[in-house]
């Protein structure tokens, strides 16, 4: 799931919303206390969890009121940065320091929020082969880190200020940057206060317009996606990979859009696990001369926010004549921004179900 550069992608970009206008700004804090348990998805993991990991959430946002055509066709969200302590409860796992780009959607008359946020975390107690061994589950001090957040929130109750109360899933890991890689989700309950600044000076109504309908003709898509990761093996070297991606698009509405095609992979890092495996288990029929190429066919679907797009990704390997490494299946899950009409650029991080193989930088050319 997560990704360092989603992250980096996420909180450098966020600003950008609406360079091209100056409508008035309106913003908001927030601060929660939560308090939960991390899930056993791996049973790798028993041995870390000891307790009830517990720490803050604190946030600043900017409210949404329509004054930018795509904010109407998203209820208008508020978008904004979440710093996040939590004490892990276990000397092994350490303390991690976060922070998120997020964003906050608004349902049934706005007071049910989800969040949505995706950052850089800081482990306080990583990995080490002599001196905490224990830790399989962060293999780097830097860590890519994403978090849901449900909550029930009422707004300027008395004099800007409001509560709210909910439950939340914060992830972290590395995304196989480095070996181990276990990860941890840590289920809570959490509650607070929020605050809108300048409270007297926000619209008492969004602005509406009549919805119009908006659509593109196909595009053609070229792209290169680059990175370092290892092979899961704890030990193993950071290797560089590339993948050669073309695709078509089609822009079914101002918020939707469809994507389809193949792409080429090139990975050292299945290289070298091609090369342990056939050392390491020449009973398992491995020559070690096995061809690490791979070559996808995917779908997928861009989901708008002016010049930011969420990247959805679901591939199958046609061709993979090593099938000892990950599945045949993969996803890919991150940010895509818009450089010009013609040159895009985006951040995400390609897995196997829950099990992450790489974080992708990529430059795309639009046709």
């Amino acid at each position: 799931m997560n990704k360092i550069a989603l992250g980096l992608l996420m909180l450098l970009t966020i600003p950008c919303f609406g360079q091209e206008e100056k409508p008035p700004k309106f913003y908001s804090l927030d601060a929660s206390y939560f308090y939960g348990s991390i899930m056993e998805h791996n049973t790798d993991l028993a041995h870390l969890i000891t307790g009830h990991p517990s720490g803050i959430i604190l946030s600043w946002n900017q409210k949404t009121y329509g004054y930018q055509e795509w904010e109407q066709y998203h209820n208008y969200p508020d978008f904004g940065y979440s710093f996040i302590y939590q004490d892990m409860i276990n000397p092994n796992l350490g303390d991690n320091y976060g922070l998120y780009g997020h964003f906050n959607f608004y349902f049934i008359k706005r007071l049910l929020n989800l969040r949505i946020g995706q950052g850089v975390a800081f482990n306080t107690n990583p990995y080490h082969p002599t001196e905490n061994y224990l830790n399989n589950a962060y293999g780097t001090r830097l860590l890519s880190t994403t978090y849901l957040m449900g909550t029930l929130k009422k707004e300027n109750i008395f004099k800007g200020f409001g509560i709210h109360a909910g439950v939340a899933i914060i992830h972290y890991s590395n995304a196989d940057l480095k070996s181990p890689n276990n990860s941890t989700n840590t289920f809570t309950l959490t509650a607070g206060i929020n605050y809108l600044l300048d409270y007297k000076d926000h619209p008492e109504e969004f602005i509406r317009r009549e919805k119009r309908n908006y659509s593109e003709p196909f595009h053609y898509n070229f792209s290169i996606r680059g990175g370092i990761n290892s092979n899961g093996v704890v030990g193993s070297p950071q290797l560089p990979f590339l993948t050669l991606s073309a695709f078509a698009d089609k822009r079914l509405t101002m918020t939707n859009s469809l994507v389809g095609g193949a792409e080429l992979f090139f990975s050292r890092s299945l290289e070298e696990f091609i090369d342990y495996k056939a050392a390491a288990f020449p009973q398992e029929n491995n020559s070690g001369e096995e061809d690490a190429k791979r070559i996808g066919l995917f779908i997928g679907h861009r989901l708008h926010f002016n010049k930011i797009s969420v990247v959805t990704d679901l591939g199958f390997y046609a061709y993979y004549p090593y099938e000892d490494y990950v599945n045949q299946v993969y996803n890919r899950l991150g940010l895509q921004r818009k450089i010009t009409d013609d040159f895009w650029a985006s951040a995400t991080v390609r897995s196997h179900g829950a099990n992450a193989e790489a974080v992708e930088f990529s430059i795309g050319f639009r046709l």
